[in-house]
């Protein structure tokens, strides 16, 4: 601290400290906006980035989505074919107004946009929530049969596959 100048009056050294802490606090509250600012900025860059990989997603998702449509459609309207020949044209009728209905909403799928097919799933959602909540816990018990299927089966093939070793390495 510099040495007091006798002509100064009594207490002025504290003063001077306390504005030299004010300033040093400004200083630090500036530093800490900044790096707050800073934060945001590159969080907001990455909500960006997240976003646009997430639209990749969901269009590429569309895309198999509609295609899988399409060849379900196929097999029913082979399968309709099918019934015309085998049981006539009544009951296949209805066998070809559900591939007809199955290719239709390919197409809906196949020329919306991600965010169209947002929007009509929260409408959906808004004018009919117990149809919502219905239809996502049938989606939900469904992959989840799927998914212990699959685990299931991958536990089987990994006993194969050490059985298999285990046999190699015996004999």
């Amino acid at each position: 601290m510099p040495r007091r100048d006798p002509e100064l009056p009594e207490g002025t050294d504290k003063v001077i400290a306390a504005a030299s802490a004010a300033i040093a606090a400004r200083r630090e509250d500036s530093a800490a906006e900044g790096l707050v600012t800073q934060v945001r900025d590159q969080v907001s860059t990455l909500r960006g980035q997240a976003g646009d990989k997430l639209r990749t997603y969901a269009d590429d998702g569309k895309g198999r989505a509609s295609g899988l449509l399409d060849e379900f459609g196929g097999v029913l309207g082979d399968a309709a074919r099918s019934v015309d020949e085998r049981l006539g044209e009544d009951y296949g009728r209805y066998a070809h107004k559900a591939a007809d209905a199955v290719s239709n909403f390919a197409g809906k799928v196949r020329d919306k946009s991600v965010d169209d097919i947002m929007g009509d799933a929260k409408d959906f959602v808004r004018k009919s929530p117990m149809v919502a909540i219905g239809i996502a816990a049938v989606a939900g018990f469904a992959l989840m049969r799927v998914l212990k299927t699959g685990v299931e089966d991958a536990r089987i093939l990994g006993r194969e596959r050490l059985r298999a070793s285990n046999d190699d390495s015996g004999a």
